[in-house]
């Protein structure tokens, strides 16, 4: 009965899956024919260079390099330790796993095997942790430990977010090959494709300049216009070590509810995903740090107004809403918040970007009241405050009574232009007549005034007019 009971040793055998490495051959050597490819290409001598958004796959192999006894009651249990977390890695020797929970024996001379992988997602020292468990006389475990370092290939960083609109932003990205800084022996690296990971309730494209009028509906015409291998590398994006190349993207409030609430400071734009490929073709997936909403630049760091900001196209009065309604679940005040700075907002409603010179325009503008009270307003113009492009006709009008939290109404004003240039349009007040207190409103937007096309001044003139 003893020696039923006995077990051998098992050993264990760790090696991980990757491509082979290109090898430079070394000044003189000799090499035949059925030499020349073999000889460049390299087996990796340990766990090799691992970076973030690779698969790590890896071989375990269990041996009885005994010729007489069996390994009874075998199981393996692999877990990747992370720097932050510890993952279990589900493997066909793992009893656990098993739909029968019966334990493994192997024959004198055999051995058995299993296949484990997981995407990497973190930088950092991760370790390999294999646990053998059999049965000799009694449990007994056999343990090993394989520490290996995973690096960062590729920098993805946000070079700009430009608000364009209450629901729109423009995120430029920057993606960088930093093997080089890091120390870290690497090479070339293609850009398979790379995309932007909108948040909830927003869509993302991207934007690019290549030129759609040569591509062609036509699938014989497609044909015979097929990218030849050279055409097809120049228009791959590769990255030698130090490179980058920027992206742009349009992010766009997609749900009704986002386009209705619009896109304020603060928020969660998403993330950028590249899928790139190494040298030997290993392919990997990248994501970047969420992408932020970026404020309003309407107050300057001293906290006074910056007069040179434009309000049109830039969230402001989003930033304003938002700033209330979190203001108003905090049940806070005097905390020089955006909406108790600007507790009114006006802006203009698609303004033109070009004006003629000399001839009236209506401008229409939306006053929105973000205060928690109901407001008796009058919105005005002030001539002293404009340049090169005034108001034409009356210069301020009372709103009247307007509803708090998002009240708002649209008023019509007439600008003209009295010299050509660029202008920003500015001057604009808004009165309480009730407590007299005045806001300031930044600039409305910028408009270039320029002379009118000979010959039809007077008839333009007469249609303003009208």
């Amino acid at each position: 009965d003893e020696a039923v009971a006995q077990s051998a040793v098992p050993t264990l055998k760790v090696m991980r899956l990757q491509a082979g490495i290109l090898g430079t051959p070394s000044a003189g050597a000799l090499f035949s024919s059925n030499q020349l490819l073999s000889s460049n290409l390299l087996l990796p001598d340990s766990f090799g260079v691992i970076h973030v958004g690779e698969t790590f796959s890896a071989y375990l192999g269990v041996l009885n390099s005994s010729s007489e006894l069996p390994v009874r009651g075998l199981s393996m249990v692999a877990q990747l330790q992370t720097p932050s977390r510890r993952i279990l890695l589900p493997t066909a020797l793992d009893a656990r796993n098993n739909n029968n929970s019966s334990l493994r024996e192997v024959a004198p001379g055999e051995g058995v095997d299993a296949l484990i992988s997981r995407r990497l997602e973190e930088v950092g020292q991760h370790i390999l942790r294999v646990e053998v468990s059999y049965d000799s006389g009694g449990a007994k475990t056999l343990r090993k430990f394989y520490r290996f370092n995973v690096t960062n290939p590729l920098q993805i960083t946000s070079q700009s977010v430009t608000r364009s609109g209450d629901a729109t932003c423009l995120v430029s990205i920057n993606v960088e090959n930093i093997m080089e800084k890091q120390g870290v022996t690497g090479g070339a690296v293609a850009i398979s494709s790379i995309g932007f990971d909108a948040a909830d309730g927003l869509s993302a494209m991207e934007i690019n300049v290549e030129d759609e009028s040569d591509e062609s509906n036509d699938p014989v015409q497609n044909i015979t216009q097929r990218q030849s291998a050279v055409e097809l590398y120049d228009s791959t994006v590769i990255l030698h070590p130090g490179d980058s190349y920027q992206y742009l993207f349009s992010v766009t409030a997609e749900s009704e509810a986002a386009a209705l609430r619009g896109i304020a400071c603060g928020d969660e734009l998403g993330k950028a995903v590249v899928v790139f490929q190494k040298t030997m073709g290993e392919l990997g997936k990248i994501y970047s740090s969420p992408v932020m909403c970026p404020p309003t630049s309407f107050l300057k760091e001293d906290g006074t107004q910056n007069s040179k900001f434009v309000i049109n196209a830039s969230g402001l009065s989003v930033d304003v809403a938002a700033a209330s309604a979190q203001r108003s679940s905090s049940s806070g005040r005097g905390n020089g918040s955006l909406d108790e700075v600007l507790p009114v907002t006006v802006e203009p409603i698609d303004p033109p970007s070009t004006m003629r010179l000399s001839v009236p325009e209506k401008i229409s503008l939306l006053v929105v009241n973000h205060s928690s009270e109901t407001m008796n307003l009058q919105i005005q113009l002030r001539l002293s405050r404009m340049s090169g492009v005034v108001v034409c006709g009356p210069s301020f009008v009372t709103l009247g009574s307007v509803p708090p939290s998002g009240g708002s109404c649209t008023i019509d004003f007439r600008l003209v232009a009295l010299v050509a240039g660029l202008f920003s349009v500015s001057g604009c007040f808004i009165v309480d007549l009730t407590t007299g207190m005045e806001v300031e409103q930044p600039v409305l937007f910028d408009v270039f005034a320029k002379l009118p096309a000979d010959g039809n001044e007077e008839e333009e003139k007469k249609d303003s007019l009208l």
